[in-house]
């Protein structure tokens, strides 16, 4: 049984801000490349949750079994996304729009394909497929969930490893160079369609580790992403979509607000309030896209301090 000592709404939000910052981070890395905003990236993650439901209801095991196997198989889903369909749209000269089209039209192949998987489960192994949770199989550290330290830990080692990879590797500087001009990388040299490849890869692998954690947590459902993409949206926007920095920043900003933000209001004006949790990343959207377009990383914060300090 896990223990009380500790406030669960805190823990709450904690672990969902712990899980934006890595499905923001994994948005922003396949926006910076093709300057697509993908509308399956949240279903990337479902494909995660429902690794961990196999790997600890079928196969008796730890979730975090799951936890390589959603990076390898929900990197290669995104992948495919990008070799098959954006790639030859890319080449015939398609618009940004058509692109974004075609990302939710592969999102509702997901979201068709993840129901099929959960009523072949719920048929043959007769597990409960829809609206579970998996906390029961999480272990305790100090009387606390491991989730609670597991998924923290996680973030910081993989935006370290993300950021030296693309700071100080031969790759990185690839991407940079890719990302400020790919044709110009194209004539130096770097192969463009490997760079976005990989970045297509690592972000659809993110969302993946990500949804494999939040099965401990939160429930999981086929049309989780549904649910969750304009949270991932909103933190990738306010941090600024071109920013991995951006990504960290706006994923724990989101994740704190919606999960904080709504137990202040439902303590202030009644429960009633809950249910319009999903409006609080939609009004940062709003709010960033009419104050600062280019999110937190595009504000010019030297400015902001002079005028203040002027002021005061």
């Amino acid at each position: 049984m896990i223990s009380l000592a500790y406030d669960p709404i805190f823990t709450d939000a904690i672990i969902y801000s712990s899980l934006l910052v890595l499905l923001s981070m994994g948005l922003t890395l396949t926006y910076l490349t093709t300057k697509v905003p993908n509308f399956a990236h949240a279903s990337f993650a479902t494909i995660g949750v429902y690794l961990a439901l196999i790997a600890s209801r079928i196969w008796e095991s730890s979730p975090y079994v799951a936890i390589p196997i959603a990076f390898v198989i929900s990197g290669a889903v995104a992948l495919a996304l990008y070799t098959f369909i954006l790639k030859p749209l890319i080449r015939k000269g398609a618009s940004k729009a058509i692109q974004m089209i075609a990302t939710l039209a592969f999102d509702l192949i997901l979201i068709a394909l993840l129901n099929i998987t959960a009523d072949y489960i719920t048929k043959n192994y007769q597990i409960i497929s829809r609206e579970f949770t998996l906390r029961s199989y999480d272990g305790l550290f100090m009387d606390m969930p491991m989730i609670l330290f597991v998924a923290p830990i996680l973030i910081i080692i993989i935006a370290s490893t993300l950021l030296i990879i693309l700071k100080k590797t031969k790759f990185g500087i690839a991407m940079r160079a890719t990302i400020e001009n790919p044709d110009l990388s194209g004539v130096v040299g770097i192969n463009v369609r490997l760079v976005y490849g990989v970045s297509w890869f690592l972000g659809g692998g993110l969302a993946g580790i990500a949804g494999a954690l939040m099965s401990m947590w939160f429930q999981g459902d086929p049309n989780l992403g549904a649910l969750m993409i304009p949270s991932i949206f909103a933190a990738s926007i306010v941090g600024g979509f071109t920013s991995i920095y951006g990504a960290i920043v706006g994923g724990i900003l989101i994740g704190m607000s919606e999960i904080l933000g709504t137990r202040f209001l439902a303590g202030e004006f009644g429960s009633w309030l809950i249910a319009y949790r999903p409006l609080i990343p939609l009004l940062f959207i709003v709010v960033t896209l009419l104050v600062a377009p280019r999110g937190l990383t595009g504000i010019n914060w030297y400015r902001v301090r002079r005028l203040f300090g002027t002021r005061n």
